[in-house]
């Protein structure tokens, strides 16, 4: 938001440095992020003087050409060349002199001394569109009689200057999202730490009075919960036309583009007091009846813009008795709006629900500088004052006259608010005991009545215009902004707290395994934590009775909160194909969200639950292909292996967790690992008829871990230190032939079932199948690593142990040793 300083001043009496200013007005929470110097004319017309053509005649080696000579007020007469028909001698003319830098639009010229057609040219004599004052470029500007050379051409066309300010207003401060909601805030700091009396002042509508109430239009509230207060009047006669240079200069300052006179007051009293206004064309509001209401869905209708929309049916509409006219508190209808042929409007001020402008704005991906302030919380209390205040100015700008009383409909006065303060929670909070006198003087600065003070506690009301203040907390930050942040001292004490967290720390976990992926290979990827709901509705994978859906979601793609990384990390994998980035290693840790129980129309934070999740995906090639290394494709052991990685550097050993296969249709090829029934991953090769839902044409391995079971199985972990082996290992291999059903895991079960005391490794090198080894057979060679802590083992008691291995393999998984 941009706030001018001249404009500020037409309130406030203040003369502070403009960078003086800016610290003050970020010390009270309105915090400036740019400062700007702005001139009603581009450049200022800086180095431009007024001059006096003492000569002038035609340039001898050019027809449409002169040489002049030129008084600007000091020093000798300039000789300038100039090709404009209407320069004469005697005229008083805009120069710019040699270095001034000139603007025509967004083009820049700066003036030097040259030679034209051999005839020397000291400066410029300015046009119009030269100069930023018009468009005009037919001829030079000739300018008064009584204009004096030398005089300084910004004092002459009396250009204006203004430091703007550009505030970063936080959602909860539209109480100052105009220039007299500043100033009062200004008035406030300033009486308390300068020691003077500032006061705001509002312009007076004292003088406000109808001409007559020839044209009186009906306002009914239908809807009153969106709409508790509107107010109207009516202006006929008016000339629609360019407004005032100081009303135009007001807006330009603050970024606004000036349209016409009645819309360009609209705008200038909402930036004036925060309170929006619109004007209808009252000749096109059939019936003579403003309705405040909703329409019915899916309504058809046509905004200013230009734009048709389809209107839900929770959108507050302005209506005529026949159609809607306006979005309320959005955006106007093309056919009601003001126009330059328009002769009488009715000029609106209302108060409507902020969720209800809010969600309109959104639903419609409207915003605008109403909706910015409606969808904040407006001042119902200011609504008739911004009415009279417009009304006067259209009276006076238009030549118009106000041909009805301001209707009022207002069926229940909104309460203010009241806030039960205590002086020990003030200074508490504050880390200061501010004096009690001090503290009621702030009160009184910021409007707050003191309704009761019995000892220790204040009971407060609360202005309307500050609907962010609802509790103690927000009246003792009011009181901490006017007082002043830099007059609280930095206590030399500091107080410290000693936390307990449980282990393991999910955050140093969650480190440790990025650094291990990220080693490895792996691009930690971040998604949407929105989703289509449709993605879980088609998929038998998830239950959809689970979704947690959103109420006003900004499109049907951003509906439901995810129940999977997968979709996400699957968006990633085609985003980065479709991008000829085809070998790719990703992970994600998110938070994935379910409804719980539907027992309630309206849900609870405790109907619904989220876990966290590790996602990763593989897909391509594994490395990069050069002269010596050929790339092979990522397969299925692959992902098994990056998912085992991350168990082993958790300390989880293999023995820990039971495998078997994943029931879920998105695997066409998978393994599980599971901790007392319950799930913590599964890894494998997605589908095709998954992939092809994201257009992906090639293969793509994916594993999903239940990081919330991760943490509670190594919870307990512990790490302990030992020293390194004092004898040696020893390395025997076996080459097993067994049946296909049979898989490594139940070797390696059956090795350490069969071993306990000196089997330290077991290990897969190599598969062999053919049909020579037999129907459905297939060959494992098995390595085992063999070390007996407190001797060296010998050949008899390794040869015991490979006996008692071949003799367990052959009886529990009717395998030969080859």
């Amino acid at each position: 938001m941009k706030i001018s300083y001249n404009w500020i001043k037409e309130y406030l009496n203040i003369n502070l440095d403009p960078h003086e200013l800016g610290e003050i007005l970020t010390g009270i929470g309105l915090e400036v992020e740019a400062v700007e110097e702005w001139e009603s004319v581009k450049g200022g017309l800086k180095g431009i003087v007024i001059g006096k053509v003492l000569s002038c005649k035609r340039h001898p080696n050019a027809d449409k050409l002169f040489v002049t000579t030129v008084d600007i007020g000091s020093g000798e007469p300039l000789h300038i060349v100039c090709g404009a028909p209407n320069v004469a001698e005697g005229q008083k003319v805009p120069v710019a002199t040699v270095g001034t830098v000139v603007f025509k639009g967004d083009e820049r010229l700066e003036i030097k001394e040259s030679k034209i057609r051999g005839e020397l040219s000291e400066g410029m004599i300015c046009a119009e569109d030269e100069l930023g004052l018009g468009t005009l470029h037919e001829g030079i500007m000739v300018l008064d009689k009584d204009a004096k050379p030398g005089m300084p051409a910004s004092e002459y066309f009396k250009v204006i200057r203004d430091t703007v300010y550009q505030i970063g207003l936080t959602p909860n401060r539209i109480d100052s999202g105009s220039h007299f909601g500043v100033a009062r805030d200004l008035a406030a700091y300033l009486t308390l730490n300068k020691g003077k009396e500032y006061k705001a002042k509002m312009p007076s509508v004292a003088g406000f009075k109808p001409d007559n109430t020839d044209k009186k239009f009906e306002v009914i509230i239908e809807n009153r919960i969106d709409c508790p207060r509107y107010t109207g009047i009516t202006i006929s006669n008016v000339t629609i036309g360019e407004s005032p240079d100081w009303l135009k200069n007001r807006l330009k300052s603050v970024g606004l583009n000036p349209i016409s006179n009645v819309v360009d007051i609209t705008n200038f009293v909402m930036n004036e007091i925060g309170q929006p206004l619109h004007a209808f064309d009252a000749d096109m509001i059939s019936g003579k009846k403003v309705i405040i209401r909703n329409l019915h869905p899916k309504t058809k209708f046509i905004t200013l813009d230009g734009s048709e929309r389809e209107l839900s049916g929770r959108d507050l509409m302005i209506c005529n008795s026949e159609e809607g006219m306006c979005i309320a508190g959005v955006f106007g209808g093309i056919k009601s709006g003001v126009t330059s042929l328009t002769k009488n409007i009715f000029l609106e001020s209302a108060h409507f629900n902020p969720v209800s402008i809010r969600k309109t704005s959104k639903r419609h991906g409207l915003q605008t500088d109403a909706s910015f302030r409606f969808e904040r919380g407006t001042d119902p209390n200011i609504a008739p004052w911004a009415l009279r205040r417009a009304a006067m100015l259209v009276k006076e700008l238009t030549g118009g006259e106000i041909t009805s009383d301001v209707v009022d409909i207002y069926p229940e006065k909104i309460k203010n608010v009241t806030v039960e303060v205590s002086y020990k929670n003030i200074g508490r909070l504050i880390g200061k005991i501010i004096n009690r006198d001090i503290i009621r003087k702030i009160l009184r600065l910021l409007d707050i009545v003191v309704l009761k003070e019995e000892g220790d506690l204040l009971s407060l009301e609360i202005p309307a215009y500050r609907v962010d203040v609802k509790r103690e907390a927000d009246v003792i930050e009011e009181i901490m902004r006017i007082y002043g942040y830099n007059n609280v001292e930095i206590n030399s004490h500091v107080n410290s707290t000693l936390t307990y967290i449980d282990k393991p720390y999910k955050e140093d976990v969650v480190n440790a395994i990025s650094d291990l992926l990220s080693a490895n290979g792996f691009y930690e990827i971040m998604c949407n934590s929105l989703n289509p709901a449709s993605w879980y509705e088609q998929s038998s994978d998830f239950d959809a009775s689970q979704l947690a859906t959103l109420v006003n979601p900004l499109s049907s793609d951003l509906n439901a909160m995810r129940q999977s990384l997968l979709f996400g990390g699957l968006s990633s994998v085609l985003w980065n194909i479709n991008r000829q980035n085809t070998d790719l290693k990703l992970y994600e840790f998110g938070n994935c969200y379910f409804r719980k129980k539907h027992s309630e129309p309206v849900p609870s934070v405790d109907d619904y639950t989220e876990k966290t999740s590790l996602d990763l995906f593989i897909s391509g090639k594994t490395g990069k292909e050069n002269w010596n290394n050929k790339a092979g494709l990522t397969d299925f052991f692959h992902i098994k292996s990056a998912t085992e990685m991350i168990f082993s550097r958790l300390g989880i050993k293999s023995g820990t967790l039971s495998n078997g296969e994943s029931s879920r249709k998105y695997f066409s090829e998978s393994v599980t690992y599971t901790f007392n029934n319950k799930l913590v991953a599964e890894a494998g090769k997605i589908s095709r008829r998954y992939l092809e839902k994201f257009d992906i044409n090639q293969d793509v391995y994916y594993s999903h871990i239940e990081w919330d079971s991760v943490l509670s199985i190594i919870k307990n972990n512990t790490i302990s230190f030992r020293e390194l082996p004092k004898y040696p290992s020893v390395r025997r291999d076996l080459a097993i032939l067994l049946d296909k059903q049979h898989k490594f895991s139940h070797i390696k079960e059956i090795a350490f079932k069969t071993e306990r005391n000196n089997l330290q490794e077991v290990s897969l090198f190599d598969v062999y199948e053919s049909e020579s080894l037999g129907r459905n057979k297939k060959s494992y060679a098995v390595s085992f690593i063999l070390r007996d802590n407190m001797r060296t083992l010998t050949d008899k008691a390794i040869d015991n142990v490979m006996k008692n291995l071949i003799k367990a393999f052959e009886s529990e998984l009717d395998a030969k040793i080859r």
